[in-house]
């Protein structure tokens, strides 16, 4: 497709390229015409030789790094996070900061994808942009406050745009709840771990709907407030049952033969002092005991509606991205 001529209005930095959602949104970035530049620690990943992405060698804990990626770029996607939730509380408001700073520099816009961990029981069972973010863990105060320097940069000049969505799925999604508690990517899935109760609602959200949103409110950002907050409604797990219900059904028309199982978190309590991953999930278990819905009113205002993938096409999707559907249903490598 000829594009036509980069200029900084249709150029964008992804920080977060190499993950789930920084690298979702770089892909349709690109689609659309954008030319998409990512920092890295080592410059690009063996795995995109084939990637149009200019990829540079930086630390996004590196203000002077952030701030000379940045330079001609009209969007930073912030799609950064420390692994495996290690080392939050010293790492995630330095990454923002130094992407506020480097914004500030070059007149760009900052994306975030939000999460509900702002948000405590008090909010539930629907979380709306105005609901009160009184969070009840470590995690979600520092994302409240990551949110409110967004907001004072706002008042200075930084246009941001927050899209906030349910539990992350999709093809490239490793960090997840899907990936990491319901099956086990690489193996054809035999059992599917059940982390709530049935009965009691969750949201999804599929990646590629969740990148499609921010390209669309992208586009659109000149005509948005200064801070703008999205919610996506995406999947909405009425009873607490579907997603599974959902993985079971796209397995079985792959020649499959799962099983549902209750996660157990009596177990990854009992080992989550010597595992951080599960530690830190541990801290978030009150999301799986209450329903929480995310009110999607103001974006289908905005767009007119949601971008929607059918359920079963996103897990199966997903199911083929993390190889668990057998021989016949394995993703192709990647370029």
């Amino acid at each position: 497709m000829n594009v036509g001529p980069i200029t900084r209005q249709n150029r964008a930095l992804v920080l977060g390229a190499s993950g789930g959602i920084g690298s979702e949104v770089a892909r349709q970035l690109q689609g659309a015409g954008w030319q998409v530049r990512a920092l890295r620690r080592g410059g690009a990943p063996a795995m995109a030789a084939a990637s149009a992405i200019e990829w540079l060698d930086g630390d996004v804990l590196s203000r002077e790094a952030v701030v000379h990626a940045a330079q001609g770029c009209a969007v930073i996607v912030h799609a950064v996070n420390p692994p495996g939730y290690r080392r939050w509380a010293q790492v995630v408001l330095p990454m923002i900061d130094n992407t506020l700073a480097a914004a500030a520099a070059v007149g760009a816009a900052v994306v975030l994808p939000g999460t509900v961990y702002n948000f405590g029981p008090d909010t539930f069972p629907v979380l709306r942009e105005d609901s009160p973010q009184q969070p009840l863990t470590r995690k979600g105060a520092i994302r409240v406050e990551l949110e409110r320097r967004m907001r004072a940069a706002s008042e200075h000049g930084v246009r941001s745009i927050v899209v906030r969505a349910g539990d992350f799925f999709g093809p490239l999604v490793g960090n997840s709840w899907f990936a990491q508690g319901i099956v086990k990517p690489g193996e054809p899935v035999q059992i599917v771990r059940q982390p709530g109760t049935r009965g009691v609602g969750h949201a999804w959200s599929y990646v590629p709907d969740v990148a499609r949103t921010m390209l669309e409110l992208i586009e659109r950002r000149e005509t948005l407030p200064a801070f703008a907050t999205f919610h996506m409604a995406g999947h909405w797990d009425a009873d607490g049952s579907q997603l599974v219900d959902a993985i079971c059904r796209v397995a079985r028309r792959h020649g499959l033969k799962p099983q549902i199982k209750p996660f157990s978190w009596a177990l990854a309590r009992a080992i989550s002092p010597f595992v951080t991953t599960l530690r830190e999930l541990m801290e978030m278990r009150y999301l799986w005991s209450e329903p929480l819905q995310l009110d999607n009113a103001r974006l289908v205002r905005e767009l007119g509606r949601e971008p929607h993938t059918p359920l079963d096409e996103a897990v199966e999707a997903t199911l083929m991205g993390l190889n668990c559907l057998g021989a016949e249903g394995r993703a192709p490598k990647a370029a």
